[in-house]
């Protein structure tokens, strides 16, 4: 039992039950103003006037201003416990949730844009079920219509052999404690571990693991192909600024040709 005033988390809200999401829209980071602005306005620009779903809503960071902005929008998202923030944030009452898995769940009409950002493709964690996330956005979009997706690039140059372990922020904190978080890669079966180690000021510990799949831009194209969709845009982040060997991410659009 969890001990009083502590949240309660639902094993059905997988990696972002309560206790996550009474964290997540915490300031800066992801969060930050000029994060957020730059995604909203190339979403926006991209569902050229028509309507929107996003696929792993989670608290609405992204859709509830891109619904403010008065686009038609509604996203699908597994996790209850993040849902439920949605309608808090100025515009979210206007999105609609469907509770449900991104690759599988099926909401009403067509959709001019579909979008999935912040690396959650990678929650994903086999081939499988990655293509189904194509096959469902596609099954979501009006012919031409765009899918969008932000992931990550795996840092496996920063790989030495033998190694298997990349830290991606080492963050002491000034009162004591701090923020250790670092990525485990197997290179065979594209899975790893986003790996992230939390102390308090008073020494309390917390160790918190969540498993991933990476998959590489071109492996992306074949499973948009598969979906019936071809590439129409590859970024290297919000600005639109192209990708190359040294980028850390890629922002991907493809359209519906069938």
């Amino acid at each position: 039992m969890p001990r009083t005033g502590q949240p309660q988390d639902d094993t059905a809200d997988g990696w972002f039950p309560e206790s996550v999401a009474a964290e997540y829209d915490d300031p800066g980071g992801a969060n930050a103003p000029e994060t957020i602005e730059p995604v909203v306005s190339v979403l926006e620009e991209l569902a050229d006037g028509g309507p929107v779903l996003e696929f792993a809503v989670g608290t609405g960071r992204i859709a509830a201003p891109l619904a403010e902005r008065g686009v038609p929008l509604g996203g699908i998202e597994l996790s209850r416990a993040t849902a439920a923030r949605v309608a808090d944030k100025p515009g979210g009452a206007a999105v609609e949730v469907t509770i449900g898995d991104m690759t599988s769940a099926r909401v009403p009409g067509e959709y001019s844009l579909v979008y999935l950002v912040f690396n959650t493709i990678s929650n994903v964690t086999t081939q499988d079920g990655q293509v189904d996330v194509f096959v469902n956005a596609a099954a979501h979009l009006r012919p031409g219509g765009l899918f969008l997706i932000e992931v990550g690039l795996p840092d496996l140059r920063r790989l030495p052999p033998g190694q298997d372990t990349v830290p991606f922020t080492v963050a002491p904190d000034r009162r004591g404690g701090g923020y250790v978080g670092f990525d485990q890669y197997d290179v065979v079966s594209q899975e790893f571990t986003s790996n992230h180690v939390t102390v308090s000021p008073d020494g309390v510990g917390r160790f918190r693991r969540i498993p991933f799949r990476y998959a590489w831009p071109a492996e992306m194209d074949l499973m948009a192909r598969i979906a019936g969709m071809r590439l129409a845009y590859r970024w290297a982040d919000w600005d639109r600024s192209p990708l190359t060997a040294d980028s850390t991410k890629h922002i991907s659009v493809w359209t519906k040709t069938v």
